[in-house]
């Protein structure tokens, strides 16, 4: 008797070969959600997070809904599509893959996360720097050594933080200040071999001088300026000059442009000004400025009686000593806070005012406070007239006071400290009603969250409030400004 015959088994290659790789990816997926949901689930006995939604709808509910009663989880936590795999079911192997979370079981959903802010949120909401001026804070000015280089000359250093501590004030003065260190700088170098010195003194030697005053506090423009004349000078000495030769001729030279662009300059200037100030009038002035002082004093010097009135402000005061200089020498002299500049425009005939630098679009760029007065001025029709050496003139354009600026230490606004009135208490309270009691002044502004101080040191006036400037080329429309300057480079 013959034995029964057995159905061919279904070969698994020959099966999987009627499946599509689109299939096989299909299922491999369905296969990697199902184990994430198992596997969320453990956690979520575990855990008991809060239930995700679907559409505003609980996923279990939603489950419920779309499988019915009948619809029941397999032993093992294997879906319907694992089981049919192993079992060898035809439906399982034609590629027929039912859509997982409408049918069989719902995706999983992910737990929604708190938002938090960002590292970087987190750090400008605790910052101390006025985000809007933030491309100013380049680094805290130096008040030590620490940290520069070998390179620095003794000069330099004294004048960096003669410069930082407002000992040395004023664009002039920092000027002459830095020609006079250079010098020294000059003679102190000596030409390493196997190059020269038009080459190696610039580059290797006066660069780390620059970068030190710039770390103690931002040059000036007409510091700039200065220092452009002297780099052009020293690459333009012949290589075969001896060494010596070559420096005695910079030091000559630069001697030359502190009596020609600085300290002549502002004689004339202030030949030419002086000539403005009539008997009787009222000159009002903000702040304190060399060339100012020497037009008054110039003036007062020829004979003519009038009166002063100088405005200051905070932090620096420098018009305390303005004042005081014009006192001793015999002038009537009136001192006003910022303030008090309506009640000062109103008596004033003329106003003189320094500058830091005169922008090529006319405007002035001068101590903070400076474009409030001459902006009064000019709606009383007060003739505003600005005192400025051509080397102080720039080839930059401001439109505001955002862009080209300085920021000072905050802690120079703070007022000074007052020493308290009353004993402190010897009796204890709780910690908490201690921290409640503390008042909090300006000088815990870095405790205070949201303060923020900020100390400008210049802004920008517009040229439609400026009368006339007053240079060395004579007076000139504020229009005239670009045409200066050019000249003034060429003679250089």
């Amino acid at each position: 008797m013959s034995e029964p015959a057995k159905a061919p088994e279904p070969t698994k290659p020959a099966e999987e070969a009627k499946i599509s790789p689109a299939e096989l990816k299909k299922r491999a997926k369905a296969e990697k959600q199902a184990r994430r949901a198992a596997q969320k689930g453990d956690q979520g006995d575990a855990e008991a997070p809060p239930a995700p939604f679907t559409n505003g709808v609980p996923e279990e509910q939603q489950a419920q809904k779309q499988s019915g009663p009948q619809d029941s989880k397999p032993k093992g936590g294997q879906t319907k599509s694992q089981q049919q795999q192993k079992q060898g079911k035809p439906g399982a192997q034609e590629g027929k893959h039912e859509r997982r979370g409408s049918q069989a079981q719902p995706l999983a959903m992910r737990p929604k996360v708190v938002q938090t802010a960002p590292p970087k949120e987190e750090a400008r909401k605790n910052s101390k720097q006025v985000e809007l001026f933030s491309h100013l804070y380049t680094q805290p000015r130096r008040h030590d050594i620490s940290g520069a280089t070998k390179d620095v000359h003794p000069a330099i250093v004294a004048l960096g933080f003669q410069m930082s501590s407002y000992e040395i004030c004023g664009s002039s003065a920092r000027c002459v200040a830095l020609l006079v260190a250079f010098k020294e700088v000059i003679q102190a170098y000596t030409t390493p071999s196997a190059t020269s010195l038009a080459r190696n003194l610039t580059s290797h030697y006066l660069s780390p001088q620059i970068d030190f005053l710039k770390s103690c506090r931002p040059i000036s423009e007409s510091m700039g300026n200065a220092i452009r004349w002297l780099k052009k000078l020293i690459a333009e000495i012949d290589p075969s000059t001896p060494e010596q030769e070559a420096k005695d001729y910079l030091c000559d030279e630069i001697d030359r442009f502190i009596r020609e662009r600085i300290t002549v300059t502002d004689q004339a200037i202030a030949s030419l000004a002086s000539g403005l100030i009539k008997n009787g009038s009222v000159i009002l002035t903000y702040a304190k400025s060399s060339i100012v002082e020497k037009t008054i004093l110039q003036a007062y010097a020829n004979g003519t009686r009038f009166r002063v009135i100088v405005v200051d402000s905070r932090p620096l005061f420098e018009g305390k000593s303005l004042a005081t200089s014009l006192m001793r020498s015999g002038l009537e002299v009136e001192y006003l806070p910022f303030s008090g500049i309506t009640h000062a425009v109103k008596s004033a005939t003329l106003v003189l005012l320094g500058a830091h630098s005169m922008l090529s679009n006319g405007r002035l760029q001068s101590r903070v406070g400076t474009a409030a007065l001459a902006m009064q001025a000019h709606k009383a029709d007060i003739p505003v007239i600005v005192c400025c050496e051509s080397v102080k003139f720039s080839g930059k354009v401001a439109l505001d006071s955002i862009v080209l600026n300085e920021v000072a230490p905050p802690e120079e606004l703070l007022p000074p400290r007052v020493a308290p009135s009353q004993p402190p208490t010897t009796d204890r309270k709780d910690e908490g009603d201690d921290e409640e009691s503390k008042v909090k002044t300006l000088h815990d502004w870095q405790d205070i969250a949201g303060l923020q101080i900020l100390n400008l040191m210049y802004d920008v006036t517009p040229a439609e409030y400026i009368r006339m400037v007053i240079c060395e080329y004579g007076n000139v429309p504020p229009s005239s400004v670009p045409v200066v300057h050019r000249l003034a480079n060429e003679s250089m």
